[in-house]
C-alpha cells in the first residue's frame, strides 16, 4: 500500500509542472490532529483553475488502547522513556480526495476548501494482555497486536489562509468513516507551495 502512495505523490509531482499555468496550482499541506485520536494528516494538493481539487494524502493517528487493563502500568522504564514502549491504538489511512475551492473574501486571503475522499486504513490494535510479575522496572503486561484493513469515507472542509503566496495556515475538522472506527477531530496546519495568484 505504501507503493501505492509514492505512485500518487510522483502523480502529484509531475502536475506541479503545470505551474506555469497561474490557474493551476500546487501546494502541500501538513496538520496536527487532536480528536479521539491524534496524530498528523499530511496532503499533496492541486487546484485546476483555481477553483477544483485533486489531492492525496496520508494521516497516522494513535490513541490509548480501549482494551487496555485498568491496572497496567509502564514501569520505570516506561516513565522515563515518556510512555514511548507503550502499546497505542494505531490509525493510518492512505487517501485520495476530490475538492473545491470557495474564497470567503476579494483579497483571497480566506477560503473554504471542502473536499470529499476515499481511503485505505490500516487498523492496529493490541490484543491478548497476559499480566506478568516484572516488579516495578518494566511493563506488568504482554500483548500481541492484532491488525486489520478496511475502506474509508474521508470527509475534511478546511479552512484555509493563504496569506502569503506561497505560505498560509489551515484548520480542518475531519472525519473518517468505516465500518471498523471512526475517526473524528480537528487539525491545524500549513500550507506550503503556489496558493494564489501574484497581486501587483
Amino acid at each position: 500500500m505504501k507503493n501505492f502512495f509514492i505512485i500518487l505523490l510522483l502523480l502529484c509531482v509531475k502536475l506541479s509542472n503545470a505551474q506555469h499555468d497561474i490557474n493551476n496550482t500546487f501546494y502541500s499541506s501538513m496538520e496536527f490532529n487532536i480528536g479521539n485520536y491524534y496524530g498528523l494528516d499530511v496532503h499533496l494538493n492541486y487546484v485546476f483553475k483555481e477553483k477544483y481539487t485533486i489531492k492525496a494524502g496520508y494521516s497516522s493517528n494513535l490513541r490509548k488502547p480501549q482494551s487496555q487493563p485498568q491496572d497496567f502500568s509502564s514501569g520505570v522504564i516506561g516513565i522515563i522513556l515518556l510512555n514511548l514502549p507503550n502499546p497505542r491504538d494505531h490509525l493510518e489511512t492512505f487517501q485520495i480526495g476530490l475538492g473545491k475551492i470557495y474564497n470567503l473574501n476579494q483579497r483571497n486571503t480566506i477560503r473554504a476548501h471542502v473536499s470529499l475522499g476515499i481511503g485505505f486504513t490500516v487498523i492496529k490494535e493490541p490484543e491478548n494482555w497476559e499480566r506478568i510479575n516484572t516488579g516495578v522496572i518494566v511493563s506488568n503486561y504482554n500483548w500481541n497486536y492484532k491488525k486489520k484493513n478496511s475502506l474509508s469515507l474521508i470527509i475534511n472542509p478546511k479552512i484555509e489562509f493563504p496569506i502569503k503566496r506561497l505560505y498560509g495556515l489551515t484548520i480542518s475538522p475531519l472525519v473518517h468513516l468505516n465500518k471498523d472506527r471512526t475517526y473524528y477531530g480537528v487539525g491545524i496546519g500549513q500550507m506550503i507551495g503556489i496558493l494564489r495568484k501574484r497581486t501587483n
